[in-house]
């Protein structure tokens, strides 16, 4: 029995009966079509029938040539799902049981699909078990003590009380546990067309997949789905330097399960994960130092958030080395010496711990990708086009292991997207020029869109704006003025570019610029939208007014 799809078109500039017909006639004609409907021109939709080899841009170009243009929204098989109809074991099957390989399965099975997980290791991936839920539970855990024991309404800074570490590393295992099961093994129960098979996962072919151990009943075993969709995310990665393989180190993953807390601590790297352990274990009583190959800390932020956050963590008491070339690390008598050049001159740090933080490389070795169609780039990364498709047409890949913004928000919704894409025939591109970013230090590093310099390096006529958080009214009445908002507009179109935040909870500020970056709303238009009063997100407004005005002479709640 030859297969059948269902592909529902949204038409544009459809005026008429007349022009419903036209449309009609016009996606007939494509070969391979069997039948077109067109339930009238004010609804602007079209359903078509058609064999699988139809294309959505053949579709496309055929109204296009009609006078109208067309978007394909659905793309269902009429005799599916259920595999195919038995000609494969799965529908989809996703390599990988993290969160873009659960947001695809989830996806896969709300279509009405019959999906299987193919996870190796701990089912939740990264974030839930060794990322994002364990180090923001512990960064808040240090925080809260730090702030009990800094005054600041009173401008009194005391030293906090001891924090009792080994709770604090407990009660961070119970939340991970927790949310693992809740999350993760729990939601499985919710999904029948979910399979979950515990083993590893290697390509043999175009849409084969062999699957080996743990359990002896799956050794060796072949599939062939319909459809791959490769999401085994990435792991912590350190650079070739003499003597720190021999020596031994902390990744990201082992120093939040230290069950007691280093009196000293060297940090390799200052991106976003090495400044929240590093900011976390100083606040903790640890003395740590930062080191950083690049001229300045947080190197992918706007230069003006780097500097002042270098300057509030160098106020807490941690010590940055910027421009630092890490040359050599040994370990003696159970500390490390960890020796570069810095200014010019040969300098030895000497501390209890050494944590390496200097990025992620996607999971992608031993899997059969390239022999398979897959291509990789230099540092192991899937290539994938902007519908998250391979070099192999049955194989689709998301999240981390493509090594393009390594955000478990990202990994989640390209997740979703590429299983409808791999499964409907889609070619729904993922869109990340507006995706916001975060760095769970104090104050919070949030950010979107272009950097000034970026801005300029596109050919932008660019306009900026910078507030100091003091001028902000929320942050006045906290106490708490440190940090600034940093716009970047387009003076000709007037449309935002970026924005930038270094403030306390920055993270709750971004998302009103990164809905006007996403949807071109300009300058003006923000500016002239009501904010609520005694909010940090207020900062935003007088940020937008700070394009045309000196903000230091406006009164509160003045526009």
């Amino acid at each position: 029995m030859n297969e059948i799809e269902q592909l529902e078109l949204e038409v544009q500039g459809m005026t008429c009966d007349a022009c419903a017909r036209h449309v009609t006639k016009a996606l007939q004609e494509v070969e391979g079509v069997v039948e077109t409907a067109v339930p009238g021109w004010q609804s602007g939709k079209a359903t078509v029938k058609a064999s699988p080899g139809v294309t959505a841009e053949a579709l496309a170009a055929a109204v296009a040539h009609a006078g109208y243009s067309a978007t394909i929204k659905s793309r269902q098989p009429l005799n599916t799902p259920g595999s195919r109809n038995g000609s494969y074991d799965y529908d989809l099957m996703v390599i990988g049981g993290g969160s873009a390989g659960f947001a695809a399965a989830i996806k896969a099975a709300e279509l009405g699909y019959h999906t299987a997980i193919v996870e190796a290791g701990t089912m939740g991936g990264t974030c839930v078990n060794v990322g994002c839920v364990p180090s923001k539970t512990l960064i808040r855990a240090v925080e809260t003590a730090h702030q009990a024991g800094t005054h600041r309404f009173q401008g009194i800074h005391t030293i906090p009380g001891p924090i009792e570490w080994p709770q604090v590393i407990a009660q961070k295992d119970e939340l991970v546990t927790r949310l693992r099961q809740g999350k993760y093994a729990d939601v499985l129960a919710g999904y029948p067309d979910i399979e979950y098979i515990e083993g590893y996962a290697r390509l043999t072919g175009k849409n084969s997949v062999e699957i080996n151990g743990p359990f002896d009943a799956a050794q060796g075993k072949l599939y062939t789905p319909y459809r791959i969709l490769i999401a085994t995310g990435a792991r912590p990665w350190a650079p070739p330097i003499e003597g720190l393989a021999e020596a031994g180190y902390l990744d990201s993953t082992a120093v939040l399960d230290l069950q007691e807390r280093p009196s000293s601590l060297i940090v390799l790297g200052a991106n976003a994960v090495g400044l929240e352990l590093a900011q976390t274990y100083a606040r903790a009583g640890t003395f740590v130092t930062v080191v950083e190959l690049l001229p300045r800390i947080a190197p992918f932020e706007d230069e003006a958030i780097s500097a002042a956050l270098a300057g509030y963590l160098e106020e807490e008491g941690l010590r940055i080395l910027t421009g630092f070339a890490t040359k050599q690390v040994q370990k003696e008598n159970g500390r490390y010496h960890l020796t570069g050049i810095h200014q010019d001159k040969e300098v030895t740090l000497d501390a209890e711990q050494l944590l390496v933080a200097t990025g992620r490389r996607p999971n992608t070795a031993n899997m059969g990708l390239e022999e398979n169609g897959v291509k990789l780039g230099r540092r192991g990364e899937i290539l994938v086009d902007e519908t998250l498709r391979t070099g192999n047409p049955f194989v689709y890949a998301a999240g981390d292991v493509t090594g393009q913004d390594m955000f478990v928000y990202v990994a989640a919704y390209a997740g979703g997207l590429a299983a409808e894409n791999a499964l409907n025939g889609l070619s729904n591109p993922l869109d990340t020029g507006y995706i916001p970013r975060i760095t769970f230090t104090d104050p919070q590093v949030a950010s979107a869109g272009l950097t000034e310099a970026q801005a300029i390096e596109r050919g932008h006529n660019v306009k900026v704006s910078t507030l100091a958080m003091s001028h902000v009214p929320r942050a006045l009445a906290a106490r708490d003025t440190r940090g600034l908002i940093k716009l970047v507009a387009d003076a000709d179109s007037d449309r935002l570019l970026g924005a930038h935040i270094l403030a306390p909870e920055g993270g709750e500020l971004i998302q009103t610029a990164v809905l006007a970056i996403r949807f071109g709303i300009t300058v003006s238009q923000l500016r002239q939208t009501i904010f609520p009063y005694l909010t940090n997100v207020e900062g935003i407004k007088l940020a937008l007014l700070g394009f045309e005005k000196d903000v230091a002479l406006l009164s509160c709640c003045a526009g």
